[in-house]
C-alpha cells in the first residue's frame, strides 16, 4: 500500500449540504457515456453493475450517463435515454441499489445536438452511414442552433424552430419529472462540449438573428429556460446543477469572435441560479471537436492534473456559487488539496473510476481516514486487513 498522508482535515470526507440533500462525502462519480442500450434507451444490468460498483467503492454521489430528453438527440443508437415513462424502470433499479448502499444517486439530462447520429467511439465516432444502415443504425439529420456542422463530414444539422426549441424546454422538464420518479435526488443538465445547449450558448455555433441568438442574452435564453422548466417538474429541495463549457478555447472559423469566455460563464452561472441552479459543474471546450478532449488528442498535447480546476475556483470566486471541479483529479490527495484551496466544493471523477472503482476508499486509505480498511464491505474489508496484517514478503 502507498504510504499515507495526514491531513489536518480531510474535507473529502466531510458531508456537504445542498437544499434538503446531504452529500456524505466530495467525491462524485461524473457522468460517463456506455453507448450500451438498444435503440429504446433503455438501461439493462450492464449499467447496473457499471453504477453500482462505485457506491461499493466509497464514492458519496455516483451519476448516471447522460440521458437524452429526445431521441433526435442521442449521440449514437446506444445511448440511455429519458424520453419515455419506460426509462423510469430500470433507472429506478440503479437508484434504489445506490441509496441502499450510502451514495445520493444523481442523474445528466442531455441532447447531443448537432454531434447526434454518430458510430459509437470505438467504431470510429464519425457520422453514421451506408454500413451502419445496412445493420439497422440509419443516419437522421441532427438539429442544433444553427445550421453548420461541427466537424467537416459530419451530417449537416438544421436550425430548430422556435416552436421546436418550446416542445425541447418543455421536454427537458418532462425528463426531470421521471428522473424524480425513479428515485433521484440530484439532477444535472449537460450544457457543455459542443452539444445543444452549448451550440447555441458559443458564438462560434450560433449564428441566429432571432430571440436565441445574436447577444449573449438570447444566446443563453434557451438554458435559462430549461432551468426553469426543470425547477417547475423537480422537487424544490433536491439540488440542481449544469455542466459548462466555463471557456471555448477557440475561435470561429472568420476570426471574430474567442467563443464563449470565462466572464461569460460568471453572466450565465449567475443567471442560472436565480432561476434555481445551485451549483456549476465546470468544463471546457468541445465547440468543434468530436469531443471535449479531442483537441488534446489531434495536437498530441499531454494533459496536466486539475487541468479544468480553474475554472471552478474563478466561477466559486466571483459568483459565490458552488462548484464542482472536473479533469485528471487522479487522487485522494489532490482532491484534498483542490477542496482545502477553496477552489471547488465537489469533486468529480471520471475516467480514474474506470481504472479504480474503489477509488473513493483508496483516496481515504491515502488520506489517512481508514488505516484499518473499516469503509471497505466487511465481506472485503476483513480479508484485506488480514493480509496487510501478516505482511507479504519481497
Amino acid at each position: 500500500m502507498n504510504a499515507q498522508v495526514t491531513t489536518p482535515s480531510a474535507m473529502l470526507f466531510s458531508p456537504f449540504q445542498l437544499r434538503g440533500v446531504t452529500f456524505p462525502n466530495r467525491i462524485v462519480i461524473a457522468p460517463m457515456q456506455m453507448y450500451m442500450t438498444g435503440p429504446d434507451g433503455l438501461m439493462t444490468d450492464w449499467h447496473f453493475q457499471h453504477l453500482a460498483k462505485y457506491a461499493v467503492g466509497g464514492a458519496g454521489t455516483v451519476m448516471t450517463e447522460a440521458l437524452i430528453v429526445d431521441p433526435i438527440g442521442r449521440n449514437t443508437y446506444g445511448d440511455a435515454g429519458i424520453w419515455s415513462d419506460d426509462h423510469i424502470g430500470p433507472l429506478a433499479r440503479v437508484a434504489e441499489f445506490l441509496s441502499r448502499h450510502g451514495a445520493v444517486p444523481a442523474a445528466q439530462l442531455h441532447h447531443a445536438g448537432p454531434k447526434s447520429s454518430r458510430q459509437r467511439p470505438w467504431e470510429g465516432l464519425g457520422p453514421l452511414g451506408e454500413a451502419e444502415a445496412a445493420r439497422g443504425e440509419a443516419p437522421w439529420q441532427p438539429v442544433s442552433s444553427s445550421a453548420s456542422r461541427t466537424i467537416a463530414g459530419w451530417h449537416q444539422p438544421r436550425a430548430m424552430s422556435t416552436d421546436e426549441i418550446k416542445r425541447l424546454v418543455e421536454a427537458y422538464g418532462e425528463g426531470a419529472k421521471r428522473v424524480h420518479r425513479a428515485g433521484y435526488d440530484v439532477l444535472d443538465v449537460h450544457a457543455a462540449h459542443g452539444y445543444l445547449l452549448h451550440s447555441f450558448l458559443s458564438p462560434v455555433a450560433n449564428t441566429r438573428t432571432d430571440e436565441y441568438g445574436g447577444d449573449i442574452a438570447g444566446r443563453m435564453r434557451i438554458a435559462l429556460e430549461i432551468a426553469e422548466s426543470i425547477r417547475a417538474h423537480w422537487p424544490a429541495d433536491k439540488p440542481l446543477l449544469f455542466r459548462l463549457s466555463c471557456v471555448d478555447w477557440r475561435k470561429d472559423l472568420d476570426d471574430r469572435t474567442d467563443g464563449w469566455t470565462i466572464e461569460d460563464s460568471f453572466v450565465l452561472s449567475r443567471e442560472l441560479n436565480k432561476r434555481g441552479v445551485d451549483m456549476i459543474d465546470c468544463s471546457s471546450g468541445g465547440i468543434r471537436a468530436e469531443n471535449s478532449l479531442m483537441d488534446y488528442a489531434k495536437k498530441r498535447q499531454k494533459l496536466t492534473r486539475g487541468f479544468q480546476v480553474p475554472h471552478a475556483e474563478a466561477i466559486r470566486r466571483e459568483t459565490g456559487i458552488p462548484t464542482m471541479a472536473v479533469g485528471v483529479i487522479l487522487d485522494g490527495p489532490q482532491a484534498e488539496a483542490i477542496l482545502q484551496k477553496g477552489q471547488a466544493d465537489l469533486i468529480a471523477i471520471g475516467r480514474e473510476a474506470l481504472t479504480d472503482p474503489h477509488w473513493g476508499l483508496h483516496a481515504a486509505q491515502a488520506l489517512g481516514i481508514d488505516p484499518d480498511w473499516r469503509q471497505w464491505p466487511p465481506s472485503y474489508g476483513w480479508w484485506l486487513e488480514l493480509r496487510e496484517r501478516i505482511g507479504i514478503a519481497d
